[in-house]
């Protein structure tokens, strides 16, 4: 077979799918059209009036829809639908119904619970809790008065006669005062060694009754809760000066004092060594309310609470390794109610917006407005406006629990208002909470007056005759010979002396 043939044939057997393809693409274009004039024709007939009924063609009927049975969902299917559309809402919801079953749970059983010091077979006490802290706090005679009821020997540690008369007038012979002069180091060390003596003695209860060594279970340090409010600015610098020395450094000493005796494992020397020998606790208390938060016109008791958080935390990896366990109680708001008029927790002063008059009108000028908005927003004086406050027995109960180990936390807030603000402290911006205090910014300055702060300057210098600059400048270099004699009732002696360890801390190391 030829090319020209081969060619032909394929030219034959291309004609049959050609012919099926014209013809379907004329099939459906004739389709297309006969639908259309169809659709036109029974336009027409159907527009006709003339036409019979008859005749007319009948479009198909849709059939109805399927009915709707309505059906009644019981309760239990409602809220199973609820759930499943707010499945965010129901989570909080369980979330915070468990946090309350939980609280409310062990409220009950933490209420319940019996808490008695050990006794002796003949009923005597054998534990003793050393409270270091002004007899004229109301919460340490809380305290005091309470954990002498649990069955403890309470001592109360104090400074002067007048603290003496103070625990004496509790009225409890239980309630001991404990003497002890923490400014003067070695007599601070020769007063712990005669208390560690005391402990080393049997005592009896009643006269002819057996004698029983006592256990030092706590030492329960507890600083002073009075603040000043007002701006830095303002604060003069004798009274940071006044308040680092009370406020701060004696709470310090006042540990320092005790570690010799925290440390010492005293056991008595007639009586074998205990396998785990019982170790004393120390707890301190610091307000948290405005620690937490900070706010401003505060400095005073934020800096000082501040830096005795971080001492206690210093002091609880110091002695950690000693097996000595260290709590600091964060202190919210509780009701004193039945040992002061107040019935808030006295961590602050009352902020007066009479006190601004006594400012210089500069400072008047740049922080009155502020404070005094400051002053009337619902924590102003370290407490929660128009609330009671947390009962002291929950108090009372904690520190129980402390001390007879069956609480172990390091940190425990307590008290109203300590949980949320350490929250709002550690999670929201400052700038809030400034703003919900009521702290609005400042566009108007004072301007810097010469004139008045030169008339400052002469007045202060004419007021001091020739006669009082020297003795003040005698004065200033005996106390700079002898530190020990700057006022012992105000001020901390931190004059170079042996410290309460006994030794001398020029002495060079052997």
């Amino acid at each position: 077979m030829s090319a020209d043939d081969q060619q032909f044939l394929d030219i034959l057997a291309s004609i049959p799918g050609q012919l099926k393809q014209h013809s379907v693409a004329v099939a459906e274009h004739v389709d297309k059209y006969v639908d259309i004039a169809a659709v036109q024709v029974r336009d027409a007939i159907n527009s006709t009036s003339w036409i019979p009924e008859s005749v007319r063609s009948r479009l198909p009927v849709a059939a109805p829809p399927p009915p709707v049975i309505v059906t009644h969902s019981s309760t239990y299917e409602r809220v199973q639908d609820w759930f499943a559309r707010n499945k965010i809402l129901t989570g909080l919801v369980v979330v915070g119904a468990s946090y309350a079953t939980y609280k409310i749970v062990k409220h009950t059983k933490s209420s319940r619970k019996t808490r008695k010091a050990k006794r002796a077979a003949n009923g005597g006490r054998l534990e003793v809790i050393v409270i270091a802290g002004s007899p004229s706090l109301p919460l340490t005679k809380s305290l005091a008065l309470q954990m002498e009821r649990k069955g403890f020997i309470v001592y109360v540690v104090c400074t002067n006669i007048d603290d003496e008369v103070l625990v004496q007038n509790l009225g409890r012979p239980d309630i001991k005062p404990f003497g002890i002069d923490i400014t003067d180091p070695p007599n601070a060390g020769q007063s712990i060694e005669r208390f560690a003596q005391y402990l080393q003695t049997p005592h009896a209860s009643v006269p002819g009754a057996k004698a029983n060594y006592l256990t030092l279970k706590a030492v329960l340090l507890i600083p002073s809760l009075t603040y000043q409010t007002s701006p830095i600015a303002t604060i003069p610098p004798s009274s940071f000066a006044d308040l680092f020395n009370t406020h701060l450094l004696h709470p310090i000493l006042t540990i320092q004092s005790f570690l010799p005796l925290l440390t010492s494992r005293l056991t008595p020397p007639e009586k074998k060594k205990p396998a785990q020998p019982s170790t004393p606790k120390v707890l301190v208390f610091t307000p948290s309310i405005i620690s937490s938060i900070n706010p401003p016109f505060h400095a005073p008791e934020a800096t000082v609470c501040s830096a005795l958080s971080a001492f206690t935390d210093v002091l609880t990896a110091e002695l950690r390794p000693l097996s000595i366990p260290v709590t600091q109680f964060q202190l919210g708001t509780f009701d004193f109610s039945g040992f002061t008029p107040s019935r808030s927790l006295p961590t602050a002063g009352q902020a007066s917006p009479a006190e601004t008059l006594q400012w210089p009108e500069a400072a008047r000028h740049t922080y009155g407005r502020n404070y005094v908005s400051q002053s009337s927003s619902a924590i102003s004086a370290g407490r929660v406006r128009g609330m009671r406050g947390s009962s002291l027995r929950e108090l009372h109960n904690t520190v129980f629990d402390v001390v007879d180990g069956s609480e172990n936390a390091n940190v425990v807030r307590i008290g109203l208002g300590a949980g949320l603000y350490g929250f709002v402290g550690r999670y929201v911006p400052r700038s809030m909470v400034s703003w919900m205090m009521g702290i609005r910014r400042i566009d108007e300055l004072s301007a810097w007056n010469d004139e008045f702060h030169h008339n400052q300057r002469l007045a202060a210098l004419n007021s001091a005759s020739e006669g009082e600059l020297e003795e003040s400048a005698e004065s200033a270099s005996e106390n700079d010979e002898m530190l020990g004699d700057i006022g012992a009732s105000r001020f901390v002696n931190v004059a170079v002396t042996p410290n309460v360890w006994g030794e001398d801390p020029k002495s060079p190391k052997r």
